[in-house]
């Protein structure tokens, strides 16, 4: 099944607009697209809808006035009813201002909780790539899964190399700041303050040598493509590290 995401609807409600007044007329010429905009509401991913609960009831009320006023057509058998709307608004003026508020991506209540990043931005960032690269495994798409789960594992690894004091006492480190260092350095710099255990290390290790496939040219020379073993070594990294550094 497509992915339903809100733009999608509000294009539909924009290619078929409701007249400027409150009453929404539902008849043979109306009734299949009320229809699909209900049922494409249904098939939103609850995470999508980040709205406040006046939007909420707004939508709700006004998908089951629809409804409604659909099934009363039905009964009726013929000619046109009008649905008078709600609050004195056009029942898909209403649909449309609510969907607009509503992103398209936003990542599923089911992906790892990333509470030590106090970005608020990052945070949702690195968890839609942990979530779209989740979504990429289960839909085969291999080369799309390494690179995000590795590059939401090299996010994290900076993120938490920045806000460690102890790094400026380190005797040893790369050239530079640590936004212009390689995954290569963030895994060695974390092990060595203690913000990742060893098998974190060795394990994101192996996700960036993966990760790297996304080059033609190394891909060629080591002979190696992304699958599903790449696929699942990246996403195994950025959950230990995630659980290492919320601890």
């Amino acid at each position: 099944m497509a992915r339903i995401v809100p733009s999608q609807i509000v294009a539909l409600i924009d290619q078929n607009p409701p007249s400027g007044s409150a009453t929404l007329s539902v008849g043979h010429g109306t009734v299949g697209i009320l229809t699909a905009i209900t049922r494409l509401i249904d098939e939103l991913p609850a995470e999508l809808l980040m709205i406040s609960g006046a939007d909420y009831i707004n939508l709700v009320c006004s998908v089951e006035s629809i409804r409604t006023s659909v099934a009363f057509w039905q009964l009726k058998g013929a000619g046109e009813i009008g649905n008078s709307g709600i609050r004195g608004k056009n029942v898909l003026v209403l649909i449309r201002e609510v969907l607009a508020k509503c992103p398209d991506q936003a990542p599923s209540p089911a992906t790892t909780e990333l509470a030590f990043i106090t970005d608020d931005d990052l945070q949702v960032s690195v968890r839609l790539d942990i979530n779209t690269a989740t979504s990429a495994l289960h839909n085969g798409e291999w080369k799309a899964a390494t690179v995000l789960a590795g590059a939401a594992a090299e996010a994290m690894l900076l993120w938490a190399i920045q806000k460690t004091p102890a790094l400026a006492s380190l005797p040893t480190k790369p050239k530079g700041t640590p936004e212009g260092w390689g995954l290569g350095d963030y895994i060695r710099i974390s092990a060595d303050l203690g913000l990742i255990e060893n098998a974190t290390a060795q394990q994101t290790a192996l996700a960036k040598n993966f990760r790297n496939l996304v080059h033609a040219g190394r891909a060629q020379r080591l002979d190696e493509v992304c699958d599903r073993r790449t696929d699942l070594t990246a996403l195994a990294a950025e959950e230990l590290i995630a659980r290492d550094l919320s601890a």
